[in-house]
């Protein structure tokens, strides 16, 4: 009896153990991605607001990108896939560092609506996407159950998603862009639930294993999709719902 209770102490205090570190594991990654959120905001008001920086990267009057606007414009696309090819090279430091360049170049991206939409449509906007989130991924925490399978769904709406903006950047059609943001909506909506419940089950079936560099560059992995979940959301809620200048 003896030893069948110091198991069920020993599996207990396993447990807990595995409980503690899953809610520091969740803090980290909620962390990560909010300093993320705060120097994308910080880079886009400081160049938003600036006509002479934001000169740099766009006309003024029409907001349409220059050849360096391009550039900055599908940058953070490229350093995701970059990012994502090269964590398993870089250290825990390294991949936070990365995450932080590629806030900020995602601020320069998004620097233009400070001048296309009123301060506070923008302010609202952020709003609504922060409790949306926040329900969305508390969510996907709690849940018992199983949305796993939803992945290969919402990759596919992405894709879709990247491939209609792409053709509509030529096409130029409000129709297109009404339904895109909809669409887009959704699809950032469902895969916050689906990335929250991700990153748990992933922190659970790798937590026996002890690696905590592992651990470190999954959770700085689980901050950026967590962040770009907030961000598209944010970026077609204010498409559908902002206050144009």
């Amino acid at each position: 009896m003896a030893d069948v209770n110091t198991i069920r102490s020993t599996a207990g205090s396993r447990a807990a153990q595995i409980d503690e570190g899953l809610r520091a594991h969740m803090n980290k990654v909620y962390g990560t991605m909010s300093v993320g959120m705060l120097i994308t905001f910080a880079v886009a008001w400081a160049v938003g607001t600036a006509p002479g920086l934001l000169a740099v990267f766009r006309d003024p009057v029409t907001l349409q990108p220059n050849i360096l606007g391009w550039i900055i414009m599908f940058a953070p696309l490229a350093m995701v896939f970059g990012f994502s090819a090269m964590i398993n090279k870089f250290s825990a430091a390294a991949a936070q560092l990365f995450f932080y360049a590629f806030a900020a170049v995602m601020g320069l991206s998004i620097a233009w609506i400070f001048v296309a939409f009123t301060g506070m449509s923008i302010a609202q906007v952020f709003l609504i996407t922060s409790i949306a989130f926040a329900g969305l991924s508390l969510w996907g925490y709690t849940t018992k159950k199983d949305i796993s399978g939803w992945g290969s769904f919402l990759i596919m709406g992405v894709i879709g998603l990247v491939v209609a903006m792409l053709v509509n950047i030529f096409l130029q059609s409000p129709a297109i862009m009404f339904a895109i943001s909809i669409l887009g909506v959704l699809i950032f909506a469902a895969l916050t639930a689906y990335d929250t419940q991700n990153i748990k089950n992933t922190y659970l079936a790798h937590a026996h294993h002890g690696d905590q560099e592992w651990l470190q560059k999954s959770g700085i992995m689980g901050a950026l999709s967590l962040y770009l979940n907030f961000i598209n959301m944010f970026m077609f809620l204010l498409q559908l719902f902002g206050n144009r200048e």
